[in-house]
């Protein structure tokens, strides 16, 4: 029309925003952040690594020195051999399975403060997310025992660098094991509570039927049943066996307080005991990967 100026509007900027595609690169890379982001979480909760060390330090001084004092008195077999030094693999054990739970508990802390929405929704597997949780949880966990170890002097167990180097193996692959029992439990519980109170169900029958505190030898039949399907029964004697290897003892103080697994009367290799660990750590994880993908 005459006079009349026809402008016509600028177009808006349309912002694009472009998500890459799936990759194993970009689930290696999800791993890691998982990873980094657990150990970042630990190191800054300096009450968490102090009250973790608490209830181990205490079992090994004070539990272990009324135990020897005990079999001093009772004239048991406990010969040369502190009981500090047959409890300290149990320790060691203990020290990881408390810390790899409750590393796994922060994915329902995570869930209750939506962190985790935002995690489930970015662009990588949520197997990776796992994979993460439990790589990080295990080393994390190691960490904690390895301050354990250094008190080995205290129980009587000499620092050989290869032994300090197979506990500390051991007890990532266990804590591996645990963590991943963590985080299947954690995937569908929803509040912290419901957590804590599911884990120490869980984690108290393990620790006294794994042979932790007193061997697994000379108990009734029912209770030795249930201490061959305790998961942490294998993670605890392989310890035990690297602590007596470096140890002198004799034959009757092996017997007594070094007896092994056994199933059906048949001594159970400490190389089949890591693998029993290991399948189980990866079968726990891969029920915590099916059980993420269902989740929300």
């Amino acid at each position: 029309m005459a006079g009349t100026a026809s402008t016509a509007a600028p177009a808006a900027d349309v912002a694009r925003v472009v998500v890459p595609e799936r990759s194993v690169r970009h689930d290696l890379r999800a791993v890691k952040i998982v990873l980094h982001r657990e150990l970042i979480r630990f190191w800054r909760d300096k009450v968490r690594m102090v009250s973790g060390l608490i209830q181990p330090v205490l079992w090994l001084l004070v539990m272990g020195t009324g135990l020897s004092n005990l079999m001093a008195r009772g004239g048991g077999p406990a010969g040369d051999i502190d009981l500090k030094t047959f409890i300290f693999p149990g320790v060691c054990a203990m020290s990881v399975m408390f810390t790899a739970m409750f590393s796994a508990g922060s994915i329902v802390w995570d869930r209750e403060f939506g962190f985790l929405r935002e995690m489930l929704v970015a662009p990588v597997s949520r197997g990776a997310i796992v994979v993460g949780k439990c790589v990080g949880g295990a080393l994390v966990a190691t960490v904690q025992g390895a301050v354990i170890v250094l008190l080995a002097g205290l129980a009587g167990v000499p620092y050989d660098p290869l032994l300090i180097l197979q506990l500390l193996v051991l007890m990532f692959l266990g804590a591996f094991a645990l963590t991943g029992f963590g985080v299947m439990m954690a995937a569908r519980i929803k509040t912290m509570q419901s957590f804590f109170g599911l884990m120490q169900m869980a984690m108290m029958p393990m620790m006294f039927l794994s042979g932790a505190l007193y061997p697994l030898n000379g108990l009734p039949a029912w209770l030795s049943v249930l201490t061959r399907f305790n998961p942490l029964t294998y993670a605890v004697d392989p310890l035990r066996q690297a602590v007596f290897a470096h140890l002198d003892a004799s034959p009757e103080l092996e017997r007594a307080f070094n007896p092994g697994v056994t199933w059906n009367g048949w001594l159970v290799p400490v190389w089949l005991e890591i693998v029993i660990v290991l399948l189980m750590g990866f079968g726990l994880m891969g029920v915590a990967i099916l059980e993420f993908r269902r989740a929300d």
